[in-house]
C-alpha cells in the first residue's frame, strides 16, 4: 500500500496546535518571533501548511505590506522531515499566491540564506526594504543587533 503524498494547502482551523507546536522549538531558540495560539489563530489566513497522513510537517505564513511587496515568514519544516523539499513547497506556495494578489516582490529575513538563494532569492541589505516591515521586528529579542539576512525575490 502506497503512503499520501505530502500536500500543501491553505491552514484550517484544526492546524493552529500543531502549526504553533511546530514553531515553538524554534521560538524558544529565538530562529522564529514568538507568536501565541491566538495570533496564529488571528493570522490564519495567511499560513500554508505541508500535510502528510493529517500530521503538519512544514508551515510558512504570507504576510502582504502593500500593493508590491510580501513577506514569507514563520517557515519551518519539522527536523524529521528534512530534505524532502516541504520547504520549496511552501516558498513556491506563498509565491504563487503573491502572483495571484497581483504582488510582484517577496522578501524573507532569514538565517539560511542558502536556501533561498537556490531559489531564485537575492541578498539585499535589510535598511533597503520598506519600514513599515519592522513593525514585527521591534518585539524581538534581537531586535537591536539583528543578526538575519535579507533575501528579494521579484516575480514573473
Amino acid at each position: 500500500m502506497r503512503s499520501p503524498t505530502i500536500e500543501v494547502r491553505p491552514a484550517q482551523a484544526q492546524d493552529v496546535e500543531q502549526i504553533y507546536a511546530l514553531m515553538l522549538p524554534f521560538m524558544h531558540d529565538k530562529t522564529l518571533i514568538s507568536r501565541d495560539l491566538d495570533d496564529i489563530f488571528e493570522h490564519l489566513q495567511e499560513f500554508v501548511v505541508a500535510v502528510k497522513d493529517e500530521v503538519v510537517l512544514g508551515v510558512s505564513a504570507l504576510h502582504v505590506y502593500d500593493s508590491d511587496l510580501a513577506e514569507i515568514r514563520s517557515l519551518v519544516v519539522s527536523p524529521k522531515a528534512q530534505r524532502m523539499s516541504i520547504g520549496h513547497q511552501l516558498v513556491k506556495t506563498c509565491e504563487a499566491m503573491s502572483r495571484k494578489l497581483g504582488i510582484t516582490r517577496v522578501f524573507a529575513l532569514t538565517y539560511i540564506d542558502k536556501f533561498f538563494l537556490s531559489q531564485g532569492y537575492t541578498v539585499v541589505a535589510k535598511e533597503s526594504l520598506p519600514h513599515k516591515i519592522w513593525t514585527v521586528c521591534v518585539h524581538c529579542p534581537k531586535f537591536s543587533h539583528c543578526d538575519e539576512i535579507a533575501v528579494v525575490k521579484t516575480l514573473t
